[in-house]
């Protein structure tokens, strides 16, 4: 089970984007890195290419650079802070995650 997924509220904890917030939009599972909303913009140059029947003009492209995982911390959606990921295995024998902080679940 992982810790951190799609969809997630992460803070990064490390590196020139210090203590910003965003959602996590993908992750890379063999590279142990994540990709969050608004955080680590990096800008691509492209040029100018055919594509099908058009011409597309070159342009700067702006995107979401991944992040290493040891870099950023999930935040409890119940207490609000940045913990630590624990686990829990419920009654019916679904294995879930547990914020350290407050003891709550998260889905």
């Amino acid at each position: 089970m992982q810790r951190i997924k799609k969809g997630d509220t992460v803070e990064v904890i490390a590196g020139k984007d210090l203590g910003e917030r965003g959602e996590v939009l993908t992750v890379y599972n063999k590279d142990n890195r994540v990709a969050i909303q608004g955080i680590n913009i990096l800008k691509k140059h492209q040029k100018a290419r055919q594509a099908g029947n058009r011409q597309v003009a070159a342009q700067i492209v702006e995107f979401e650079g991944p992040i290493h995982l040891s870099n950023v911390m999930l935040v409890c959606p119940k207490c609000d802070k940045k913990t630590r990921i624990g686990y829990k295995i419920r009654q019916d024998g679904k294995k879930v995650r547990v914020c350290k902080q407050c003891d709550a679940e998260i889905e």
